[in-house]
């Protein structure tokens, strides 16, 4: 697959965070440098940076920085245990900003005793190697889901899981790239995504970049797309998957696979395993974001909408049951139900590995 510039990377002095700034897409491309713990929370919290990949990477390069910043204070471990606290804080459901932030912490522990430049270095290396390990996941379940598709297929996307949200390919958008790259010839419909709209604002600049058959339509015309035969399958991501198989997605997943079982069509989640968490055994175990009513009542926060005083309910999430989705598609290949098994045999595997390329470093 042809490589792009990271949208999350170190700066040439490794002293800040560059991003791209996904609030301004389509209409601009402009990035951000961070160089604060705060910077970075606003960066999260506001969706400047968005994508559970992507916000995990770019936790784990906040962490690094907030330490070269308190490399010399007394109440160093301490202040770290603050960082981390406060960051982790920024959004409760894409688990990957935890499993990060969690990672450069145990980082910290292995290295506490060494010289604190050392420290810093090796906390710079392990966020290094947080982005590295994505990279390779998206290119592994790109090719899994090239399997998955026929040559003119029609695909439905949901949200946004390219390149925007991870550090790279991207994860159901990725198969899609590959497909179109490979001479498939895919044709995809993108729902628009209700209220932030990142499928019109995001997915369709991507997809249309990228040369590819892309239609754009409202969330509410899913149904009828699928009616009349358009699409063979849904590709979405994921932020958050419990044992069981349940996902998180972007609110509206969970109508749209209600929808595609009703169809006949195969649902399919794409995601890293570092998505998977361990800690959740179902779908209602996962804490639901709840965003600012302004996000429903205004477009993007400029022009009203909706009449004063209204009462607004502004979930960002949803959880696809397990029964409706068709198959989880992972760097260890895709997953078929029951997902209680496969999933836990998937993430086996994938620790495995990660020892056996621990012990050959």
């Amino acid at each position: 697959m042809s490589a792009v510039p990271y949208n999350v990377r170190l700066s040439d002095g490794a002293d800040s965070l560059i991003i791209l700034d996904q609030r301004r897409l389509p209409l601009e491309e402009a990035y951000l440098e961070l160089h604060t713990r705060e910077e970075l929370f606003d960066a999260i919290r506001s969706l400047a940076v968005r994508g559970a990949p992507a916000i995990g990477i770019a936790a784990g390069y906040g962490y690094y920085l907030c330490a070269r910043e308190d490399a010399d204070k007394p109440d160093f471990f301490s202040r770290m245990d603050d960082a981390e606290r406060y960051l982790a804080s920024a959004r409760p459901t894409a688990v990957n900003l935890f499993r990060a932030l969690a990672r450069m912490r145990a980082c910290l522990k292995r290295n506490a005793l060494s010289e604190r430049n050392e420290l810093i270095a090796k906390l710079r290396l392990e966020a290094e190697a947080i982005q590295r390990e994505d990279v390779g996941a998206n290119v592994k379940i790109s090719e899994a889901g090239l399997t998955l598709m026929q040559p003119g297929m029609g695909v439905l996307t949901h949200c946004n899981a390219g390149p925007l949200a991870t550090s790279l390919y991207g994860t159901a958008l990725g198969p899609i790239l590959l497909a179109q790259e490979r001479g498939y010839a895919p044709k995809v419909f993108a729902d628009e995504t209700r209220p932030l709209m990142q499928g019109a604002r995001l997915t369709a600049y991507e997809l249309n970049r990228a040369g590819v058959d892309v239609t754009l339509i409202c969330d509410n015309m899913a149904g009828q797309v699928m009616r009349e035969g358009r699409v063979q399958a849904v590709f979405i991501g994921c932020d958050r998957a419990a044992m069981n198989g349940d996902c998180a997605n972007k609110i509206g997943s969970a109508s749209l696979a209600v929808l595609a079982k009703h169809y006949s069509v195969p649902f399919y989640i794409f995601m890293p395993l570092t998505t998977a968490d361990p800690d959740t055994p179902s779908g209602d175990g996962i804490r639901i974001e709840e965003r600012a009513s302004e996000e429903v009542t205004e477009l993007f926060f400029r022009s009203r909408i909706a009449p004063d005083g209204i009462k607004v309910y502004n979930p960002a999430f949803d959880v696809v049951d397990h029964s409706l989705i068709t198959a989880i598609v992972t760097e260890e290949g895709v997953l078929r139900p029951p997902f209680d098994v496969s999933l836990r045999d998937a993430l086996e595997r994938s620790r495995s590995g990660a020892g056996d390329r621990s012990r050959k470093e």
